[in-house]
């Protein structure tokens, strides 16, 4: 499994804690929407992974726009539950360099 592979899994995970409604906002605004940053870094690197194994890149570019508009009430929520869903089923595509060598 690639690397790119492993942080979308942890990502996604992520983001499903932060999409829980009262958890994720208390997360959210208990440590001064420093979680929006740390999130936006782990998207970015994973975008970034992701494209030079040649992988799916749909849920590490919906991270990144969640991690730019979550801190709105509401949408971040529902926002953090899309980007989850997104990098999970990401995450169980294998990347096109791994098929090549199969």
């Amino acid at each position: 499994m690639s690397t790119s592979r492993i942080l979308k899994w942890t990502t996604g995970a992520f983001e499903a804690v932060l999409g829980i409604p009262l958890l994720g906002a208390g997360i959210i605004i208990g440590f001064l929407w420093f979680p929006l940053v740390i999130m936006l870094i782990l998207h970015i690197t994973t975008l970034v992974l992701t494209i030079k194994d040649k992988g799916a890149t749909t849920g590490s570019i919906i991270g990144i726009v969640t991690s730019c508009i979550g801190w709105i009430p509401f949408v971040g929520m529902v926002m953090h539950i899309v980007s989850a869903i997104f990098l999970m089923i990401d995450a169980a595509k294998s990347d096109r360099t791994s098929r090549e060598y199969s």
